[in-house]
C-alpha cells in the first residue's frame, strides 16, 4: 500500500534564495531512490522561508529503506545547517477510496 509523507523545512532568511540549488540537489538522488513514486516541493506564498515536500512511496518498507539510507551513508549535511527549526515528518496510508 502506498504511503504519503509530509515533510516540513523552515529555511533561515538569509539562505533562503540558496535552498533552491541545495534542495534540487538532494532531490536528485532522492526521487531515483526504490519506491519513489513521486515528490513534490510546495513553498509558502506568504513566507519563502516555509517549505513542504509532498513525497509518495510504493510502500511503507521503501520509505522505511530511504529513512535508513538518509540516516546513514545518504546523509544529508547541507540543508540541516540552513534550517531555522527542526524538520517535521509526517506520514500516511493512502486511502483507497
Amino acid at each position: 500500500m502506498a504511503v504519503g509523507v509530509l515533510l516540513e523545512w523552515r529555511f533561515k532568511p538569509e539562505v533562503v534564495d540558496q535552498a533552491p540549488a541545495v534542495v534540487a540537489t538532494v532531490l536528485a538522488t532522492t526521487r531515483a531512490f526504490d519506491g519513489c513514486i513521486r515528490i513534490d516541493v510546495l513553498v509558502d506564498d506568504a513566507d519563502p522561508t516555509r517549505w513542504l515536500l509532498v513525497e509518495l512511496w510504493e510502500s511503507l518498507a521503501h520509505d522505511a529503506a530511504y529513512r535508513e539510507f538518509r540516516a546513514g551513508p545518504g546523509r544529508v549535511t547541507e540543508i540541516p545547517p540552513m534550517l531555522a527549526a527542526p524538520p517535521v515528518l509526517t506520514r500516511y496510508t493512502v486511502a483507497e477510496v
